[in-house]
């Protein structure tokens, strides 16, 4: 199912698009200060793929480049006791930014997530990436005052 912009289109992602994707989430791991490790990211997506532990939703452009893409995980909430899901994920090509593809992309990831049975999604960001916190609020997105997040390293 692929659904189109003036722009550009997204579209479920697969095993075919794995060099695009790895190329695609290489870009964002080091947009978070990793070092580049195209191998690695493929890999990773590859097993992800494979597995069915995430869903992929990638943005081309009219001749089939790649802009962007956001990455879902399938969770649960214990308190509410529905399925949720976790936007690990979204990164959009430097040239492509303002162009609307973020936006679309988090439209669609949450049209795909409820079509799935998720009753929210919920996403972290870093604190400095204001202009992703920026599009987030304008897309009706709340920040949770609510709880605090720890993360220990195993």
């Amino acid at each position: 199912m692929s659904e189109a912009n003036a722009s550009f289109q997204m579209r479920s992602a697969g095993m075919d698009d794995l060099p695009v994707l790895a190329a695609l989430f290489d870009g964002y791991r080091v947009f978070y200060g990793q070092p580049s490790d195209p191998l690695r990211a493929g890999a990773f997506l590859r097993e992800r793929l494979q597995r069915g532990d995430s869903q992929l939703l990638l943005a081309v452009d009219g001749t089939g480049e790649a802009l962007g893409f956001v990455q879902l995980y399938p969770s649960f909430t214990s308190v509410g006791t529905a399925p949720i899901e976790i936007l690990n994920d979204l990164f959009v090509v430097p040239q492509a930014r303002g162009r609307g593809v973020a936006r679309a992309l988090l439209h669609r990831a949450g049209e795909d997530a409820r079509s799935r049975g998720a009753v929210k999604l919920v996403l972290s960001t870093a604190i400095d990436n204001t202009a992703a916190q920026s599009l987030y609020a304008s897309e009706g997105w709340v920040r949770d005052s609510g709880f605090i997040e720890f993360a220990r390293k195993l």
